[in-house]
C-alpha cells in the first residue's frame, strides 16, 4: 500500500511467476525497468507534465502493446486507430455498440421473443410449476446465445448472470428430453426434470463468475422458495465442473498461466481491517440498501412510463428496434472517451472497470494526475482538472441510470453485473473518503496500517448486488472472485444491513419483473405483513365457486367450459349437499363431451336405421292373400328418413346432439382426483402462503364440515399478501376482524346442526359398504350425541 512515508512501489518478494520481484498489488512490472522510467522522470523533470492528450495516446498505445487481447475488442482497436480525426472515432466509437444491439434485438424477436431479459424471473416461475410456453426450446437457446453474445459484446452496462442461467437450464431442458426419447423411464419424470433444473440454475451462477459455492447459494436464493436437500450435492457438482472448465479455458487460451480468481486480489492479511473501521463498513452497507431498493425502483418506473403513455407504446410496438437503437446511441455518445467518457473512465470495458476499482493501492494518496501506473488501467480514471473524488461520483451517477435503462432494452441481458460494478465504485469512494480523512491509516498498538480502498469496493459491490436481489450469497462469490476471505466480516456485515433496508423498501428485481411480466408467481410475507398474520382464508376466498355435480348432464359441463377457463372443476355430490367429493382436470371434461360428440358417434347415428313400428294392418292383409313380397309403409319410411339423412344430415345431427347433451355424464371414463387440496376457512394467511409455497399449488378449495364453500388460487392470495383484497368476488375483510380471538375453540349451534345433518346424510346414503352389526351402530349414535353435547354445553 502507498501512504506518507511510504514509497508508491512497495514490493512482495513472495511472488511467484515470470518475474522475481512482483509490485504488491493487482499490476505487475520489473524492478529494474521501473528504476529506468523514474530515473528518465528525474532527468526530464517534469516530462511527465504533458498534454492531457499526448499523455492518454500514449497510454493507450501502450496498453495495446502490452496486452495481446487489446484488439479482441473491435470497439476500442477502431477507436484507437482513428486517432487521427475525432469524428471518426466517434462515428467507429458509436456504430459498432449500435449495430450489435440492433442485431441483437432483431434476431432475438424474430426467432425466439422468450429470449428477451434475465431469465431468473421466468425460471423462478417454472421451478414453482408453472408451464411457459416455448421457454426451454431449442429456437430460445439459439436467440439466447447469439443475441447474448451481440449484447455483450457492444459494451453496454448488460449483465451475463441471468442469462447464464437460463442458458444452462436450457442446456439442462434439452438433455432430459433428449436423455427421455432415447432411454425413457426416469427421464420422463417430471419432477427428475424439475431437479435437473434447479441444478442448472447453479450452473449458470457457477460458469459465470467461476464461484460454485457462492452459484449454488445465489440460485437457491433467487429461485427456490423451499428447497430439496437432496438436489444440494448435486448443484454442487455440476457448478464444481462448470466453473473448473471456464477457468481451465482462460489458461487454454494463454489469457491465465494457472487457475486463479477471476479478479485475483492481494489485500494484506496479517491486518486487513481496523475493527475501528466496522461502522464506516456499516454505513456503506446501510447507503447501499437504499441505492439498491431505487435502482429497482427505477428500472420498474422506465418499464411502466413507457407501457402508460400509449402512444410511445404503440409506436415502440410497431418500431420494435427503435428503442434500443437509440439508447445504445445516447449511452455510447455519453461515455465517448474525448467527451464526458472522460470524466468516468469511459473507455474501460466492464471488466477492466472493475479490475482497476478493486486495486490494493489507494489513488488518492498516491496522486491521481501524475503517478498512476500506465501500465495498469487507472489512468483512465484522472484527469488534469477533476480529482478522483469527483470522477468516481460522476462514474455512479451516470452508470446507475444508465444501467436502470440499458437492462430494460428488449435484448438478452442481465443486470447484476452493472450493479456489481455500480457497488465497486461507490466503496471505492467510501474508501478513498477514508483514505483522506485517516492519512496515516488508524492507529492499533502503535502500528500504521493504511487503509485499504480495495477492501471498501469489494465490500460495496457486494452489498449493492446482495441488495438489489435480495440474497446473503453475494458475499460468499465476491470471496470467490477475489480469491481471498479476508474482508469476511465487514462483507457480512454489509450485505446484511443493505438487504434489512432493501427488503423493507422494495421487492427483488427478480420479483419486480415478475410482477411488471405478470407472471403466476406468489411474492414473499416481507417484514412489513405483519398485519397480514391476522386474516384468514375465509375473507379473501371466492364464493362463487364453479363446480358439477354427479348428477349434472353433459349440456352443463358444456356450459361450464365455456364460460370459464379453469384448468379444474370441483366435483360435488349435489347442489343441495356441495359435499366435495373431488376434482377433474378440464381436459378430461373436454375427453368426455368428445367421446359424447365425437364423429364416430355421429356416423353411427346417421347409419342406423330410425326406431319406427311395423304396419299391423299391412302385414296381415298380405298374409290372408298369400302375397310373397310385400314392401311396407315401415319400410318405405325407413328408406325416405335414411335418405333425408344422406341429403340433408345438419338438422337430425342438431336434433341428436340436443338428445344427447341432455344425458347425465358417465364419469367412468374420466380421471378423477379424490383427494384435491383442501383448507378450512379459519386458515391463517400466512400458514395458506407456506402451503401453496411449499408445494407449488395454484388453488386450493375450501371446505367446511366437508361442504365446498369457496376456493382460494393465486391471484386472491397474491392481491391479499399486496393489500388489495377488494376486487371483484374477494371478500373484504370485516373492520373488526383483527380482534377476533382466534383462541376461541367453542363451536355454535348451528355448527352443531350442520354436524347433525351432515351425519344422518350419510346414513341414509346406500352406498356398497361392509355390513356394520347393530351394536357398532348404536356405539356411533352414541358417540355422535356425546360430542354434540359437549360442543353445545
Amino acid at each position: 500500500q502507498s501512504g506518507p512515508g511510504r514509497h508508491p512501489w512497495v514490493v512482495n518478494q513472495s511472488g511467484s511467476g515470470r518475474h522475481p520481484w512482483v509490485m504488491y498489488g493487482r499490476y505487475t512490472q520489473e524492478l529494474g525497468v521501473y528504476a529506468k522510467e523514474e530515473a528518465a522522470r528525474l532527468r526530464d523533470g517534469g516530462g511527465l507534465r504533458r498534454s492531457t492528450s499526448v499523455r492518454s495516446r500514449s497510454a493507450e498505445l501502450l496498453e495495446y502493446e502490452k496486452d495481446p487481447c487489446a484488439k479482441c475488442h473491435a470497439q476500442k482497436w477502431m477507436y484507437g486507430g482513428l486517432n487521427s480525426n475525432m469524428l471518426l472515432q466517434y462515428l467507429a466509437w458509436v456504430t459498432y455498440p449500435v449495430v450489435l444491439i440492433t442485431f441483437s434485438a432483431g434476431f432475438t424477436q424474430i426467432l425466439a421473443p422468450q429470449a428477451v431479459g434475465s431469465g431468473i424471473p421466468e425460471m423462478k416461475t417454472i421451478l414453482r410449476g408453472v408451464v411457459l410456453k416455448e421457454y426451454l426450446t431449442f429456437k430460445t437457446f439459439v436467440a439466447k446465445v447469439i443475441g447474448l453474445t451481440c449484447a455483450l459484446g457492444s459494451g453496454m452496462p448488460l449483465g451475463k448472470e441471468g442469462p447464464f442461467v437460463h442458458v444452462a437450464s436450457l442446456c439442462a431442458a434439452l438433455l432430459s428430453k433428449f436423455m427421455a426419447a432415447l432411454f425413457g423411464g426416469i427421464y420422463m419424470n417430471e419432477l427428475r426434470n424439475t431437479e435437473m433444473l434447479s441444478a442448472a440454475c447453479a450452473v449458470g451462477v457457477g460458469c459465470c463468475f467461476a464461484a460454485p459455492i457462492g452459484g449454488v447459494l445465489f440460485s437457491i436464493e433467487v429461485t427456490s422458495t423451499f428447497f430439496a436437500v437432496r438436489n444440494y450435492w448435486r448443484g454442487f457438482f455440476a457448478a464444481t465442473f462448470s466453473a473448473f472448465i471456464f477457468r481451465v479455458l482462460a489458461v487454454w487460451n494463454q489469457d491465465e498461466e494457472t487457475i486463479t480468481a477471476l479478479f485475483k486480489t492481494r489485500f494484506r492479511l496479517d491486518f486487513p481491517f481496523d475493527l475501528q473501521e466496522l461502522p464506516a463498513f456499516a454505513i456503506l452497507g446501510i447507503a447501499c440498501g437504499f441505492g439498491g431498493a431505487l435502482f429497482v425502483y427505477l428500472n420498474r418506473l422506465i418499464v411502466e412510463c413507457m407501457r402508460k403513455q400509449k402512444t410511445i407504446n404503440k409506436f415502440l410496438l410497431r418500431k420494435r428496434l427503435v428503442f434500443p437503437a437509440m439508447v445504445t446511441l445516447i449511452i455510447s455518445t455519453l461515455t465517448f472517451p474525448p467527451g464526458f467518457g472522460q470524466f468516468m473512465a469511459g473507455q474501460l470495458t466492464q471488466h477492466e472497470s472493475l479490475v482497476a476499482l478493486l486495486d490494493n493501492r489507494t489513488w488518492s494518496c498516491q496522486g491521481v494526475a501524475e503517478e498512476f501506473d500506465y501500465i495498469s488501467h487507472s489512468h483512465a480514471w484522472k484527469h488534469p482538472q477533476v480529482n478522483v473524488f469527483i470522477t468516481l461520483v460522476f462514474f455512479i451517477v451516470m452508470k446507475f441510470w444508465m444501467s436502470a435503462v440499458a437492462t430494460t432494452m428488449p435484448v438478452p441481458c442481465g443486470a447484476f453485473m452493472p450493479v456489481f460494478l455500480i457497488g465497486a465504485a461507490f466503496g471505492r469512494l467510501v474508501g478513498e473518503t477514508m483514505a483522506v480523512m485517516f492519512p496515516d491509516g488508524i492507529h492499533a498498538d502503535g502500528s500504521v496500517y493504511p487503509i485499504v480502498p480495495g477492501g471498501y469496493a469489494v465490500v460495496g459491490a457486494a452489498a449493492l448486488s446482495g441488495a438489489v436481489t435480495h440474497t446473503v450469497s453475494t458475499a460468499v462469490i465476491v470471496f470467490e472472485l477475489t480469491g481471498q476471505i479476508s474482508h469476511i466480516l465487514p462483507v457480512m456485515i454489509a450485505v446484511i444491513l443493505a438487504n434489512a433496508v432493501a427488503q423493507s423498501l422494495q421487492p427483488s428485481l427478480y420479483d419486480s419483473i415478475i410482477r411488471i411480466k405478470k407472471l403466476p408467481y406468489l411474492p414473499e410475507l416481507g417484514m412489513g405483513h405483519h398485519e397480514k398474520y391476522n386474516v384468514r382464508v375465509e375473507d379473501i376466498m371466492v364464493r362463487d365457486v364453479r363446480y358439477i355435480t354427479l348428477s349434472s348432464s353433459y349440456r352443463d359441463v358444456q356450459e361450464v367450459l365455456l364460460t370459464g377457463q379453469l384448468k379444474a372443476l370441483a366435483l360435488v355430490e349435489s347442489t343441495d349437499s356441495m359435499i366435495l367429493l373431488g376434482s377433474i382436470e378440464r381436459s378430461q371434461l373436454q375427453s368426455l363431451l368428445s367421446l359424447q360428440l365425437g364423429p364416430s358417434r355421429r356416423l353411427d347415428h346417421l347409419r342406423s336405421p330410425p326406431c319406427t313400428h311395423t304396419h299391423s294392418n299391412s302385414t296381415n292383409t298380405s298374409a290372408r292373400h298369400g302375397v310373397r313380397f310385400v314392401v311396407s309403409v315401415a319400410e318405405v319410411s325407413r328408406t325416405h328418413a335414411r335418405m333425408m339423412r344422406v341429403l340433408n344430415p345438419l338438422p337430425q345431427i342438431a336434433e341428436w346432439e340436443e338428445q344427447q347433451l341432455d344425458e347425465p355424464v358417465d364419469f367412468n371414463n374420466c380421471k378423477i382426483d379424490p383427494a384435491p387440496f383442501q383448507l378450512v376457512e379459519r386458515t391463517s394467511l400466512h400458514k395458506t402462503h407456506t402451503i401453496f409455497s411449499l408445494l407449488g399449488l395454484d388453488h386450493a378449495y375450501v371446505t367446511s364440515t366437508g361442504r365446498l364453500v369457496g376456493v382460494v388460487s393465486l391471484r386472491e392470495l397474491r392481491k391479499a399478501i399486496e393489500g388489495s383484497v377488494t376486487v371483484t368476488g374477494v371478500k373484504v375483510r370485516p373492520p373488526l376482524a383483527s380482534f377476533r380471538d382466534s383462541g376461541n375453540n367453542t363451536t355454535s349451534v348451528s355448527e352443531v346442526t350442520e354436524l347433525h345433518k351432515l351425519w344422518n346424510h350419510h346414513r341414509g346414503l346406500s352406498l356398497p359398504r361392509e355390513p356394520t352389526p347393530p351394536d357398532m351402530e348404536d356405539q356411533l349414535d352414541d358417540m355422535v350425541k356425546n360430542i354434540c353435547e359437549a360442543h353445545c354445553n
